[in-house]
């Protein structure tokens, strides 16, 4: 096995050819350089991430709960305000979809605007971070399509003036 580990300001960078591996994972891949970049502090207790420094453990959690790409998936067809996303098919319940709203904003995947001010009301829009994401939705749309006979692929939602 060719490796070459070097730790530079706390973070371990672990490239191989064939397998490459940090202290919690390992890689293999068949004819391309892999990369583990692993911010954790010597894996420690100090660590930025709630599982592990895996991208796909990053993003699940962040993303791979029940309802947060539902969330998403309708803010990429349009919606914008809280009553837009209870309209949903799937019923999320208003205290799932507040928890939900709060998480992608502290993630900098959403961002609030206040749209009115007496009552405050407010309407969510995706960041960059959030419109990165359109590519891995579509993929599941296609994904479900394929495996899901009959499943219906929503339309982009048409805004209502309030």
């Amino acid at each position: 096995m060719e490796s070459i580990n070097t730790n530079l300001h706390k973070t371990s960078y672990v490239i191989s050819f064939k397998l490459a591996k940090c202290k919690h994972h390992v890689y293999s891949t068949a004819q391309t350089l892999s990369f583990c970049i692993c911010a954790m502090t010597d894996h420690n207790n100090d660590k930025p991430f709630e599982r592990s420094c895996c991208p796909i453990a990053c993003a699940l959690d962040q993303l791979g709960d029940k309802w947060t790409l539902l969330v998403i998936r309708d803010l990429l067809l349009g919606k914008r305000r809280y009553q837009e996303f209870l309209e949903s098919p799937e019923n999320i319940a208003t205290n799932i979809l507040a928890d939900r709203l709060k998480k992608l904003e502290a993630a900098g995947i959403i961002v609030q605007q206040t749209y009115q001010l007496k009552p405050a009301r407010h309407e969510y829009l995706l960041t960059q971070k959030g419109e990165d994401l359109r590519p891995v939705i579509e993929a599941l749309v296609r994904w479900g399509k394929t495996h899901f006979p009959g499943a219906q692929v929503f339309r982009p939602h048409q805004f209502t003036k309030t």
